[in-house]
């Protein structure tokens, strides 16, 4: 289990791109660790001057299936709290981070996935790859925030109501995700995006970046963690472990 970063070619950073890759077998649940280690992966790669964008791949079946949540029915309280925080470090760094970030998205993504292909900058996707926030099936809430800035608003609450998903061709009509390509080409397609970025002149893409993120209407992170604050009081009246005990169970959701 780990997070790791490399280049294409030539060591870390001489072709200006980064590839921070995820692989927590079976399904790249993060337990608490995870997030944290993510967050920082993608803050180094930013802040390498020789990198201009930085591509966020995973390893395995999809691309992340939110938090562990084995690891917070084992540990409670502390490790609900821990995951919190670790996705929004996450969340933050892959928004903030000084360069474009490209998410190559394969399977599925759900949960914390779409907490950081929500705040990348480009979205290339697999064919088969499914976006969606299971979160009420899960005993949480979150991430709304992000799903919002890959759907319309109205498709955004009827996903998130009923733990549905979305296909990366329904994502690619909304203009979210750039292209749907076989899943053997995936990685391919988001390098070559990424050199094209790359190509461009190094302190003008940091510049542009920010600029970017400067004119968002949303402040992102605020808006997560007004979210987060309802996760957690939904775990102080019981009502997330109440559904969280049944997960996984036969005949209960």
């Amino acid at each position: 289990m780990s997070v790791s970063t490399s280049s294409p070619e030539n060591g870390p950073g001489k072709n200006g791109i980064a590839v921070v890759r995820v692989d927590f077998p079976p399904v790249n649940a993060l337990p608490v660790d995870g997030w944290y280690a993510l967050a920082d992966a993608v803050r180094v790669a930013g802040r390498d001057p020789q990198v201009r964008c930085v591509v966020l791949t995973a390893a395995g079946r999809g691309f992340n299936a939110g938090v562990d949540i084995k690891e917070i029915q084992a540990k409670g309280q502390g490790a609900l709290v821990g995951a919190n925080r670790g996705c929004y470090e996450a969340f933050a760094a892959v928004y903030e981070c000084a360069v474009p970030v490209v998410a190559a998205v394969q399977g599925f993504c759900l949960g914390g996935g779409i907490g950081l292909v929500g705040n990348a900058d480009v979205i290339v996707a697999s064919e088969d790859a499914v976006f969606g926030l299971p979160e009420l099936d899960r005993g949480a809430l979150g991430a709304a925030t992000h799903l919002a800035r890959l759907v319309p608003q109205h498709l955004m609450r009827a996903l998130y109501y009923t733990s549905g998903t979305v296909s990366a061709a329904e994502l690619h009509r909304h203009g979210s995700v750039w292209r749907v390509v076989p899943r053997e080409e995936l990685h391919t397609a988001a390098l070559e995006l990424a050199r094209e970025i790359a190509t461009k002149d190094g302190e003008l893409v940091r510049l542009a970046k920010a600029a970017i993120n400067g004119i968002d209407p949303v402040d992102v992170r605020r808006s997560y963690r007004f979210e987060q604050g309802f996760t957690y009081e939904a775990s102080t009246l019981g009502v997330a472990d109440r559904v969280r005990d049944g997960f996984g169970k036969e005949g209960v959701r």
